[in-house]
């Protein structure tokens, strides 16, 4: 291959490579911390913050959803969370981790992303809430902007199934299809 073919080939591959996520079934998420606000803390009568970290999703099998704080990235999985919340799954063994990129809202709206996560953690305290201030999971995880991911691990921690974007309804039975699985 001559090396001018060879420099096209790479111009035209390198810019879609950096789009990929770094989700590899079988692996761990790629690490990542947030500090800037971080997982929202429920207590009576008030809300707080504290330093969150994906070397924390162990123990439990996880649903992780990375959201760009849109409605229309809320939206996307939107059947996902409604079959989900159907599934009753076991809250001792089973964690849904909701992460909002509060750093890809829509200018003006990040303080009511914040206030409607607070709420939401006061009205279902098992479901663990993080707000990402700064991007950094989107960032770590190579994740496209104003969309959403969805990512079961296992309760090593291990990716069991990896998307960008919305689920197809085959895709959401797959995922409980396999909640199930991972948690007899």
């Amino acid at each position: 291959m001559s090396a001018r073919l060879l420099v096209v080939a790479l111009a035209l591959i390198l810019p879609f490579s950096a789009l990929a996520n770094l989700f590899t079934v079988g692996q761990r998420l790629p690490p990542v911390s947030v500090h800037d606000a971080g997982e929202v803390i429920a207590s009576p009568g008030e809300t707080g913050y504290r330093p969150w970290s994906s070397s924390g999703l162990t123990g439990r099998v996880r649903v992780v959803m990375h959201l760009a704080g849109r409605l229309s990235a809320r939206d996307e999985n939107a059947p996902l969370s409604a079959a989900l919340a159907a599934a009753h799954l076991s809250s001792t063994r089973f964690q849904t981790s909701i992460i909002v990129n509060a750093d890809d809202a829509i200018p003006g709206s990040a303080v009511f992303v914040r206030a409607s996560l607070r709420s939401a953690k006061r009205e279902s305290p098992s479901t663990q809430f993080i707000i990402d201030n700064r991007g950094a999971v989107k960032r770590a995880w190579q994740l496209t902007p104003g969309s959403a991911a969805v990512v079961v691990v296992d309760s090593a921690g291990l990716i069991r199934f990896a998307k960008e974007g919305a689920l197809t309804p085959a895709e959401i039975n797959q995922v409980l299809s396999l909640l199930h699985q991972l948690l007899q």
